[in-house]
């Protein structure tokens, strides 16, 4: 199925033309790496940094076994975007039942709106320690200028700015280099998985399992890849159905350079908070924004004004990219006008639930909410959500009444199908375990 409508050339066939590779592989970065990038929002920085300080180099492993498993399910997504030409939900709107489609976007939405006002709380925080302005003065104005872009920005620009955030996030690698960890115990971290059977190792391996293959990723990068192609004038549904073997061969390209890039920030904030914080007995910590303030006197103010930095670009990536993932879930499970680059009045349900999501996640900072509790359980959220989405995104992936002849090979399902059982297994032993305790 390839798509030969002149003048409607894709990222993949502008990039061939260009002989530099290096300025190829650039031009074909897009929905994967801002996807990777939007990854590590604060709400996976937490749980990451959590992970280190409680459990110290030991859960270094889970970024090698999330990686190629993440990486499958994301192109995957991609792949059915590209094929189909709609997103996630509503290739399950137009294909499964009701009561499969709506539980999944309803579990999405409560997910991602707890995970907007953590996030949103971690950005003031970051904020906090590079200026003595308090946390409760900065949520709002957050909260608006986040909606500002969304609401009055073109998909284009919006793009665009994703796709330089997405630079912040080198800031938690360069961090690690001052925390000056033990290489010994960082191999061995790395190379030989270990972990304990009760509930809070479980449960922090939910959250990193959770927060690192998590259910607003699917939807988003299955809507992306379609905003790629109605940006490039392919409006109507037929215009993009299909892909060619060089556009599925640049979008994995896309998908696995954002997803390497995504496990390789979630490594060295594991290794950062497991060098300083662990190692000096600072076991629990109650805020992203702390995990950087306590790694102050350990590694140094340069680390610290590092980690702050990487975690106010995090934030702002990630939070129109949540509620931006709950409004294509919605207003495809509900046939409403979507996208990004529609005006708000031409697609007011789909920017009302942006709203919504932002607003009332605003409101959860003045609630007293833990903000380390709520990033981490809205990963363990995910860790649940997410198992039964992949089972349909697997079948979807492989109906050929859907696909056509691009249903996923050989390999691509192995990993689809590893990545779907390690979700199960790990959330129900996490529900085993609670109910013997």
């Amino acid at each position: 199925m390839v798509k030969v409508e002149p003048g409607l050339q894709s990222a993949a066939v502008v990039a061939e033309r260009k002989r530099n590779p290096v300025i190829r592989f650039i031009k074909i970065l897009g929905p994967g790496l801002i996807t990777g990038a939007s990854d590590d929002d604060p709400s996976g920085i937490g749980t990451y940094a959590v992970a280190g300080a409680a459990f110290g180099y030991a859960m270094l492993w889970t970024a090698l076994l999330s990686f190629p498993l993440m990486a499958a399910m994301q192109f995957i997504c991609a792949k059915v975007g590209m094929v189909c030409g709609q997103g996630l939900a509503g290739v399950l709107r137009r294909h499964y039942p009701r009561w499969l489609l709506y539980p999944a976007v309803m579990g999405l939405v409560i997910a991602n709106t707890i995970n907007v006002g953590a996030d949103i709380g971690a950005i003031a925080a970051a904020i906090n320690l590079l200026v003595p302005i308090p946390i409760p003065w900065m949520i709002v104005p957050i909260a608006l200028a986040i909606l500002g872009l969304v609401f009055f920005g073109s998909y284009r620009l919006i793009a665009n700015v994703f796709k330089w955030l997405t630079l912040a996030l080198f800031a938690y690698i360069g961090s690690a280099f001052f925390a000056h960890p033990d290489l010994g115990a960082v191999v061995h971290g790395t190379f030989v998985p270990s972990f304990s059977i009760d509930p809070k190792s479980l449960t922090t391996l939910v959250a990193i399992l959770g927060t690192t293959i998590s259910p607003y990723l699917f939807f988003w990068q299955s809507n992306q890849v379609v905003e790629e192609e109605i940006a490039i004038g392919r409006k109507k549904l037929w215009q993009r159905r299909g892909a060619s073997d060089e556009e599925l061969k640049y979008a994995a390209l896309d998908v696995n350079t954002g997803m390497f890039l995504s496990n390789v920030v979630m490594y060295f904030i594991i290794l950062a908070t497991a060098a300083t914080l662990f190692t000096s007995g600072q076991r629990d910590i109650n805020s992203a924004g702390g995990a950087a303030e306590a790694l102050r006197p350990l590694a140094g103010d340069a680390a610290t004004v590092l980690l702050a930095v990487g975690l106010i670009g995090a934030g702002f990536l990630a939070v129109p990219i949540l509620s931006g993932s709950a409004a294509y879930g919605v207003a495809e499970a509900f046939g409403w006008r979507e996208g990004l680059d529609a005006r708000p009045g031409r697609a007011k349900e789909f920017y009302g639930v942006i709203a919504v999501a932002t607003l009332v996640g605003m409101l959860i900072n003045f609630s007293g909410i833990n903000t380390i509790d709520a990033l981490v359980w809205s990963a363990v959220i995910n860790g649940f959500v997410a198992p039964p989405l992949m089972v349909l995104i697997m079948l979807i992936s492989n109906n050929r009444k859907i696909m056509g002849n691009r249903t996923n090979s050989l390999p691509i399902n192995i990993l689809g199908w590893i990545a779907t059982a390690v979700m199960f297994a790990a959330a129900i032993a996490l529900v085993f375990t609670w109910g013997t305790t």
